[in-house]
């Protein structure tokens, strides 16, 4: 005998296939939301990304986005569920089923399914980071820094995640047993969702709204701090809000009107356009989490070309193979010690150049915080701490001929002059910190040596002002920087026994990252408070370890070596590298997979249109251009609108860093723009995997 219980089961199982695209929506999701969580609590990670940098931001932001398209995602593969579901349900209610009896079973189902993906989901991302991270290791680089540790804090997200997804199912089960005409509840997957009809207007003036939100968003902060003198609040970054308004309006445009004149033939596809546009409030969803996803892959990703070329071509432009810097009270190799250790090697030196240089403090003008975020600025004498070579010196050491006038300074650029906010030009008196003597400068330009451009500044004064600041300076505040070349082809077991050489001639007290400033640190101590770069929290390095990131990275002392700096590339940024790529991978999977499971929604939901139009005669190549028609929009647009709208976007951070794009930027974004080429072929092969897959699904043709 049928019973209600038995036909629930056999109803459950003719609805397996729906079931199965919700728990592989919900699979993916979970997957790569606790993959994603891995990498930002992994200590791996954590330790070489400095607390509060730009890299951790973006890290921050991007999974942001990933978060939110998911969230989505999961949101939307519960409502097609239910809708999928309402027929099962509106059949039982049709036998006198009431809501209340079917709701313990639906609830148990939904339930069931949804912690079975979850977990399964969750599970499945720590193999997933495993995989890639290792992959990266055999295939790429390797180093003890890319051993991966896990927190399992991350789980807390996973399970957070994991919540909504239960909730959400619970409460769409809930809202769909309280409709009581069943007739509703039986047609429900047939519902439209027409989303509401603007003119033609709205795709240039969505165009428009994203250009505005992007520069005004960017912008705001410092506008904000100019006019008010305060640090910009939270609700500034609320002025991106128009590159959202905005990205609807261009998703709402295509759905509605598409971007193609319909003058001449108002009636060409109306078919495939009016099965867009009767279900468009889903599809401009997904157009949106889409484009937003594509936006953050090629974010994360473009971090990869812009790092390596630029890197690249300062590397390869150098007129000397090594250069290095050190205090005049270290016993540091000398001419004839790199000689006596190139010999071991088999190689020679040439063009051995070297030139002292003294420590100065200089003034400057610093924000001081007051109280309700607000700041004023204040000179202080002791800003901070400068590398001043005398004009002798200077060109002795690079061949470059200047004249510095008595009480001006210049500052050492590069060729392009950018990072300028590394050098002091608003100097106004330089101080000698044994003597405590002073001398007023002014500032009188910049001259321009690649080589000497790093995080503390060279600077180059007058003959006679560099004799007369720099009486009585005692060694720690006198300095030497040396260039050299190799005789021939270099080789990196020398680069290499060169650098842990001169790293170990160093004693604990030059064990300082390049941000540290004695200056600085001097004037804290003399007005009672800590100095920031004392405070824990702050990047720390330490001799024991010069093959970390953090050490070659950030070292004060760093030499410069064309053969390392060319070769353990990979190594020293193996782990920026590999986080960045992660993050383009899970949002272009995320992408990939809310496209493809769109598309085949479409196909099922109008799967009636098409075998109508089968029965009046349709030939399979009219099907195909009516199938196509549903699933280029889903690809096209997205990859289109978030790959264009980031690439102008990062083009226009390389100008707004220093209102200038560099040689080296012009190169990073020529890389990008190869890449992005590449990720849209590989869009395109998953949009051919989808065709393919809607053609079987009604069986009528084939590609």
């Amino acid at each position: 005998m049928m019973t209600l219980k038995n036909l629930e089961k056999k109803l459950q199982k003719a609805d397996a296939k729906t079931a199965k695209l919700y728990l592989f929506c919900n699979f993916v999701s979970l997957m790569l939301i606790t993959a994603y969580s891995a990498m930002m609590f992994s200590p791996t990670v954590l330790l070489v990304l400095p607390e509060g940098g730009d890299s951790r931001k973006q890290m921050t932001a991007v999974f942001v986005l990933a978060l939110f398209g998911c969230v989505v995602f999961t949101i939307y593969a519960s409502g097609l569920f239910f809708r999928k579901k309402a027929r099962q349900l509106g059949t039982l209610m049709a036998l006198g089923a009431s809501g209340r009896r079917l709701l313990p079973g639906l609830l148990k189902e939904v339930v069931f399914l949804s912690v079975l993906s979850s977990l399964a989901g969750i599970f499945a991302g720590f193999p997933f980071v495993l995989l890639l991270w290792n992959a990266f290791r055999l295939f790429v680089t390797d180093s003890a820094q890319m051993v991966l540790k896990l927190d399992l804090k991350c789980l807390y997200l996973s399970a957070a995640f994991c919540l909504i997804v239960v909730l959400f199912s619970c409460m769409n089960a809930y809202r769909y047993l309280k409709q009581t005409n069943v007739m509703e509840v039986m047609h429900e997957e047939h519902r439209n969702e027409p989303v509401k009809e603007l003119g033609a207007w709205c795709g240039p003036i969505g165009i428009l709204l994203v250009l505005a939100g992007a520069v005004l968003g960017y912008s705001a902060p410092a506008v904000y701090q100019k006019l008010f003198s305060a640090y910009s609040p939270a609700w500034v970054n609320l002025l991106y809000a128009p590159v959202f308004a905005g990205l609807y309006m261009i998703m709402l445009h295509t759905v509605i009107h598409g971007w193609r004149s319909r003058k001449k033939h108002p009636y060409k596809n109306i078919i495939a356009r009016s099965m867009m546009k009767f279900q468009g409030k889903q599809t401009v969803n997904n157009l949106l989490v889409s484009t937003v996803l594509i936006a953050g892959s090629a974010f994360a990703i473009f971090y990869i070309p812009m790092l390596s070329t630029g890197h690249t071509m300062e590397v390869n432009s150098r007129p000397y193979d090594y250069y290095y810097h050190y205090r005049a009270d270290q016993k540091v190799p000398g001419k004839k010690e790199i000689s006596l250790l190139a010999a071991a090697h088999d190689l020679s030196i040439k063009d051995f150049k070297s030139a002292p240089y003294l420590s100065l403090a200089f003034d400057g003008i610093t924000e001081i915080e007051d109280e309700g975020q607000k700041f004023h600025y204040e000179r202080i004498s002791l800003f901070g701490e400068g590398k001043f070579f005398s004009e002798t010196a200077y060109r002795l050491l690079t061949g470059t001929e200047i004249t510095v006038s008595r009480g001006t300074y210049l500052a050492v650029s590069n060729a392009s002059e950018t990072g300028l906010y590394y050098l002091n030009s608003d100097a106004t008196l330089l101080t000698n910190m044994v003597t405590q003597e002073t001398l007023p400068v002014a500032f009188a330009g910049y001259a321009h040596y690649d080589l000497l451009t790093d995080q503390k500044g060279y600077y180059v004064l007058n003959d006679q002002d560099y004799e007369v600041i720099a009486q009585g300076l005692t060694p720690d505040w006198m300095g030497t920087a040396a260039f050299f070349n190799i005789d021939g082809k270099d080789s990196y077991a020398f680069a290499e026994d060169f650098f842990n050489t001169l790293v170990a001639s160093f004693g604990p007290e030059c064990e300082l990252p390049i941000y540290y400033d004695r200056v600085s640190k001097y004037y804290s101590d003399q007005q009672g408070e800590v100095y920031w770069g004392d405070t824990p929290r702050m990047t720390k390095i330490s001799f024991s370890e010069p093959d970390t990131s953090d050490f070659r990275l950030y070292w004060t002392y760093m030499p410069k070596s064309r053969m390392l700096d060319r070769t353990n590339f990979l190594r020293t940024f193996s782990v920026y590298l590999m986080m960045f790529l992660f993050i383009a991978i899970v949002c272009s999977l995320a992408a990939m997979v809310i496209s493809y499971t769109r598309c085949m929604t479409i196909l099922l939901n109008n799967r009636y249109v098409f075998d109508d139009l089968k029965r009046l005669g349709a030939s399979p190549s009219f099907l195909m251009k009516e199938i196509k028609a549903q699933a280029d929009p889903i690809f096209q647009i997205p990859s289109a609108v978030g790959m264009s709208a980031m690439y102008l976007l990062y083009a226009l951070l390389m100008f707004g860093n220093d209102g200038k794009i560099t040689g080296a930027e012009i190169g990073g974004l020529i890389v990008c723009f190869f890449i992005l080429s590449l990720l849209a072929g590989i869009y395109y092969l998953i949009y051919r995997y989808t065709i393919k897959n809607m053609c079987r699904q009604l069986n009528t043709c084939n590609l």
